[in-house]
């Protein structure tokens, strides 16, 4: 039998065992992507009472798998060690290949990895991702050299802390800017996310210096620059993209686009952008930041593009964007995001 037929025979017989597992995986889980969490906060979170609470809790700190502190709630080691084995367990039985089958279909992409949790309320849930990400490309990429671009932002600055050493087993990874840098944080712009990246895969990075709004006459003589030419076409050979999705309204203050910019984006309605491609709802482009590096339209020639976005807020932009990505996309997303996204297109 399979862990799921397993699971469907023992709710057969005692449905209030299943019931009871789903329930305390349910709090485990939230611990792991809030910790150290209050129980009032976690309570809110589950959306149960703290007294119905507190009698769970005691009894996952007394089998070892949760210890309280000042602070709050945290897992042991075993608690997540059980976690990660009982999503695994779960996963089927709760539904979320079929979710993900389903969000896949909607969104026109070949694949959809759905973890648990709302970016939006827990911070974790993107330390989750990054921990995906890793398992991924650790069964994606063959030995030997592989070059893998990244842009930046927030979301991939937290996931590049979880990447590991593992994933350099019998490879080289030559990690690379998609883009050059934005008037933001310089530890979120693509040159630090890679140069992350490469140390916590014990990997290589390359960096690129460049703003990403220069104009197309001073790109003519900078890429003549050998540290810059020889980058650009290290990206364009990429095996792998890693991007994000970001929404329309942060991104356009984030790249300090002028008023004039703003005012088209603005009157464009649009709720996506991309590799400094800013999209409608429909998908349509409304407008474009001159810029270096990587477009989506050289997705289409890239082996694997890795989407990553999750949260609620990110539901409008992931539909939005996804009309454009290549079909070949692999989006790494949660359910905040998903269920939002299916809402009018429900799990039968």
């Amino acid at each position: 039998m399979t862990n799921n037929e397993d699971l469907e025979l023992l709710d057969l017989v005692a449905p209030d065992f299943i019931k009871t597992l789903e329930k305390r995986f349910k709090i485990l889980q939230s611990i792991s992507l809030m910790e150290p969490v209050g129980r009032r906060v976690l309570a809110d979170d589950l959306n149960i009472t703290e007294r119905g609470l507190r009698t769970e809790t005691d009894l996952l700190r007394k089998q070892g798998l949760i210890v309280s502190s000042k602070s709050g709630m945290s897992l042991t080691h075993t608690g997540s060690d059980v976690v990660i084995r009982l999503t695994n367990v779960l996963a089927d039985y709760q539904g979320t290949a079929i979710l993900e089958k389903r969000l896949s279909e909607k969104l026109g992409i070949s694949r959809c990895i759905v973890l648990p949790g709302n970016a939006d309320k827990q911070y974790r849930v993107v330390d989750s991702f990054g921990r995906r990400l890793n398992q991924l490309l650790g069964s994606v990429l063959p030995n030997g050299q592989s070059m893998i671009s990244v842009t930046g932002g927030s979301t991939l600055a937290q996931v590049a802390r979880n990447l590991s050493p593992d994933l350099s087993k019998n490879r080289k990874l030559v990690f690379l800017p998609a883009r050059g840098g934005v008037g933001e944080s310089v530890t979120i712009q693509a040159n630090s996310v890679c140069a992350e990246m490469a140390l916590r895969t014990q990997g290589q990075y390359r960096a690129m210096y460049l703003p990403e709004d220069i104009s197309e006459k001073s790109f003519e003589s900078l890429q003549k620059e050998t540290s810059i030419k020889s980058v650009l076409e290290l990206i364009y050979r990429s095996d792998v993209v890693i991007h994000s999705i970001g929404t329309a309204s942060v991104m356009a203050e984030r790249r300090n686009l002028s008023a004039k910019e703003q005012k088209i984006i603005d009157n464009g309605e649009a709720v996506s952008e991309a590799f400094g491609d800013f999209f409608d709802q429909s998908g349509k482009l409304v407008y474009k930041v001159p810029r270096i590096g990587l477009h989506v339209r050289d997705l289409d020639k890239i082996k694997y593009v890795i989407a990553i976005a999750g949260g609620q807020s990110k539901a409008k932009a992931i539909q939005s964007y996804m009309k454009n990505a290549p079909h070949h996309t692999i989006l790494i997303t949660d359910e905040g995001a998903s269920k939002l996204i299916l809402r009018d297109n429900p799990l039968k």
